[in-house]
């Protein structure tokens, strides 16, 4: 069975991988020079089931309004008259009820919390180095309300078998002395016991190594696909920049590159890309750099120790797929980093970057046979949360194409234009 993965982030890689231990005759396609490079090199790098809340919230509208006012908040938007993204909006919008932002919360909750275990049996079985670090991640608050707030909010993860546990400023210190400078500014913390970090693109670019050596995947970079073929319900071949590529079967896990690429052969899937910020600092002190990665919940910055470099990332900017950024998009995570971990690493010198996540409105990520084509699967729109997610649902989508019933209800992540009411 040739099959034609089109994407190479952890997960296009992780579903190459789970498709060629099934036998498949797999290939992938990467426009980039090099696998894992866009949201999988730019994440936080935080496994973090513990922040599996949905965007879409009863919060949300407001902070979007703010946004809109030119206040710096977390989640940015631009006016767009693009109508891709107004539909999207629409539909986010249409999310941010109470009802719908609990039942979406419990269904990333759980793909996070299946896909995280994979992950780890994974990495034995195939004997991964990643920077990986199992100590949790925490939650910092710097208002005793909010933190109140906070552990209300984790309550329904801990309903659903994620331990959480409060952290006075001290404990936090006594879990990794490098939060010393961060105890005197918060009022206490949340500790995800069950989370952890790690570098996704060293996981991607292993992982990569293995299907090559051990199961004889294909992998092209520098290769675009402009389009699929179609003849009738069948996909037939990709059109790409150095020819068509036909095959069996075909899975669109492209990220932000994915509805673009559906609208080829006339499906339409709402997952619109949410420009991130990061940068990596070259540890200086590692008395005063965490091993345990988090977020401050006030600014909305994540961090994660990758070996010798403290990644730290925020922002979401609804700005359609341009890709550029200025000094400023960096101040807030700069500032936080300095209030945190003061010495940890050279600022100055600190690498930045920007990358585009794959966002659907309601969170949950699109996995599964598309309904208009019998052999092209989707697995894509995973937003920030991809890295977690992507080995669970590669192998749920490997599941689905050998008839195996999936662990999950995949019903959440069905092939959409539009969520119908629930």
């Amino acid at each position: 069975m040739k099959t034609v993965v089109i994407g190479g982030g952890v997960v296009g890689v992780t579903t190459a991988y789970y498709l060629a231990r099934d036998g498949h005759d797999v290939t992938v396609l990467e426009k980039a020079a090099d696998l894992g490079t866009d949201a999988t090199g730019g994440n936080a790098g935080l496994i973090a089931p513990s922040h599996s809340f949905a965007w879409a919230s009863p919060q949300a509208p407001r902070m979007l309004v703010r946004s809109l006012m030119g206040e710096a908040t977390a989640i940015r938007v631009k006016l767009s008259l693009d109508p891709r993204f107004l539909w999207w909006g629409l539909q986010f919008m249409r999310e941010c009820t109470s009802r719908r932002a609990r039942a979406n919360t419990v269904v990333k909750l759980g793909l996070a919390q299946y896909s995280q275990a994979e992950m780890y049996r994974l990495e034995e079985e195939e004997s991964l180095a990643y920077d990986v670090v199992k100590k949790g991640a925490v939650y910092l608050y710097r208002d005793e309300r909010e933190l109140e707030l906070g552990l209300e909010r984790m309550a329904l993860l801990a309903e659903h078998g994620q331990e959480v546990k409060r952290l006075s400023p001290d404990e936090l210190v006594a879990l990794d002395p490098a939060f010393k400078s961060a105890a005197e500014v918060v009022t206490g913390a949340i500790h995800g016991v069950g989370d952890g970090s790690g570098n996704s693109e060293r996981f991607t670019a292993e992982l990569a190594a293995v299907c090559e050596e051990k199961y004889g995947v294909r992998f092209r970079s520098g290769v675009t696909v402009q389009r699929l073929l179609s003849s009738g319900d069948r996909i037939t071949a990709v059109v790409t920049d150095q020819g068509e590529i036909a095959a069996d079967r075909f899975v669109l896990a492209a990220g932000i590159q994915s509805p673009i690429l559906a609208r080829t052969i006339g499906q339409s899937i709402p997952v619109f890309p949410a420009k991130g910020f990061s940068i990596t600092a070259r540890v200086e002190d590692d008395s005063a750099t965490p091993t345990v990665g988090g977020v401050d919940e006030k600014t909305l910055v994540a961090w994660s120790r990758l070996g010798d470099s403290l990644r730290i990332s925020s922002t979401a900017q609804f700005d359609g797929y341009d890709r550029s950024y200025v000094t400023s998009d960096f101040d807030n995570i700069f500032a936080t980093a300095r209030e945190l971990f003061p010495g940890a690493a050279d600022w100055s010198t600190a690498q930045v970057r920007s990358c585009m996540r794959p966002m659907t409105p309601d969170g949950p990520p699109i996995i599964g046979r598309g309904p208009r084509h019998a052999n092209l699967y989707y697995n894509t729109g995973h937003g920030h949360m991809g890295w977690t997610m992507a080995c669970g649902s590669s192998l749920l989508l490997a599941d689905l194409m050998a008839g195996r019933r999936p662990a999950l209800e995949m019903r959440p992540f069905v092939v959409r234009t539009r969520r119908k009411g629930r």
